[in-house]
């Protein structure tokens, strides 16, 4: 069974003025269509992987056919963080974690204010594409960290919780090489209840 890509839950436009609905259009319809199709196309070769969930794929790259391995690894990857995108964004986002998400943050980064600036140096320290998350380890401990193109926190053993994609094509239509700005505005659509539900009940399975 192929992947699918899932539909946005909120329209193209509902994360407006912080996301715009070109970028959205170009961003969901365009680039994870694609990572989407490539994968879908690797897999082809070696079917039998297609009983396997997209995080069982990432968490063991070593287990995947070498002709496939980094197809998989670059577009599996694509197609898992932007699927993670989407879903803990959200136009009733904003403010901050709640919750045992919350004490865990205040716990690991002695408040929420700090655990924001973790986040801002990781995406602005993140030399050309990736990524910055807040991620669950092994041990249900936090971590912020970056990854550069797709390559996967779940190849680590980490779980990915919520991460700001900080390839250009995420943002350079409205913010053009402000990425400093597109960060701090994401900030304005985090869905942290998604993010929590993530960190309560979030395995790789």
């Amino acid at each position: 069974m192929s992947f699918e890509l899932a539909p946005l839950p909120y329209a193209l436009d509902a994360l407006e003025p912080y996301l715009d609905a070109r970028t959205m259009e170009f961003h969901y319809g365009k680039h994870h269509q694609t990572y989407l199709n490539n994968l879908n196309a690797a897999l082809e070769k070696h079917p039998e992987l297609f009983k396997l969930s997209i995080e069982k794929l990432l968490s063991d790259l070593n287990a995947i056919p070498e002709d496939i391995r980094m197809a998989v690894k670059n577009n599996g990857g694509g197609y898992f963080h932007h699927n993670v995108y989407w879903a803990t964004m959200s136009p009733k986002g904003g403010g901050e974690a709640k919750g045992k998400l919350a004490d865990a943050i205040n716990k690991t980064f002695g408040s929420f204010a700090a655990f924001k600036q973790e986040i801002e140096k990781a995406a602005l320290g993140r030399f050309g594409s990736g990524w910055a998350w807040l991620s669950k380890k092994a041990d249900g401990s936090l971590l912020v960290h970056s990854t550069p193109n797709q390559d996967s926190p779940v190849s680590d053993g980490l779980y990915p919780l919520v991460g700001v994609d900080i390839w250009e094509h995420a943002y350079y239509l409205k913010y053009q090489n402000r990425r400093a700005e597109f960060v701090q505005n994401w900030w304005n659509v985090v869905d942290w209840a998604a993010v929590e539900d993530r960190f309560v009940e979030g395995q790789i399975k």
